[in-house]
């Protein structure tokens, strides 16, 4: 249904539309600044171990992953882990990404409560997330195929309502953990000098950047929570 009904792209173009400009947007502000050297020379594994060490945090590791842009702070292990990219890297794109992943560590270490929030509603955003999916496309095959009733089909999407509810939560929690630990990053590289003033205008680009897919992220499920809400009411 949602894949066919002309009323979804009306819900769904902006998200979209968003979104791709949200990653064109961290394509070229990376792209720019990973070809931009750090005028400490820091590579971005080093810059981490800087700031969690001097946060007190020698006991969280900071390991090397592959893919691209797939760095992370991993909560429930305590450990930071950067692509090849940035854990190898002396660029202010490098050191801003790791940055932002300590960022995390830092808010753990502080018990921030919207990552506090965030990490309670993990298991349940992901049954939700599975769950949602089974059920919409099995209501929808259920409405074509096997003709059930449109009461029941409305239950249906109510169910499915209450599921995304779930993931859209998720997504709006996750901004503000994600602008601060930006905001923590910036404030990090620059006291302990590993980037010079001049340069963070450069790292907040690039942190900027990737915060608005997150951004991107949220309208995009607010949107189809909004959409989801019309269509059971439309069949009301």
């Amino acid at each position: 249904m949602m894949l066919f009904n002309p009323l979804w792209l009306a819900f769904a173009i902006p998200g979209l539309l968003l979104g791709l400009y949200a990653r064109f947007k961290l394509s070229s502000a990376y792209g720019r600044y990973s070809r931009v050297g750090v005028a400490s020379g820091m590579s971005g594994a080093e810059a981490a171990r800087e700031i969690l060490d001097q946060a007190g945090l020698q006991d969280v590791p900071v390991e090397e992953i592959g893919g691209h842009l797939t760095d992370h702070y991993d909560p429930s292990k305590r450990a930071l882990f950067l692509s090849s990219e940035n854990f190898r890297g002396r660029s202010l794109a490098a050191v801003g990404v790791s940055a932002h992943e300590c960022g995390h560590a830092l808010q753990q270490q502080a018990a921030y409560a919207p990552m506090k929030l965030r990490m309670a509603i993990v298991p349940a955003t992901q049954f939700a997330s599975h769950a949602y999916s089974l059920i919409f496309m099995g209501s929808v095959f259920a409405l074509w195929l096997l003709h059930i009733t449109p009461a029941l089909f409305t239950r249906l999407i109510w169910i499915c309502i209450a599921l995304f509810a779930v993931t859209t939560l998720f997504q709006i929690v996750t901004l503000p953990v994600e602008f601060d630990a930006s905001r923590r990053a910036q404030l990090q590289l620059v006291r302990l000098g590993i980037v010079q003033n001049q340069e963070s205008g450069a790292v907040r680009q690039v942190l900027n950047a990737a915060a608005l897919t997150y951004v991107a992220g949220m309208v995009s499920a607010v949107l189809n929570l909004l959409y989801l809400l019309t269509l059971a009411r439309n069949r009301n």
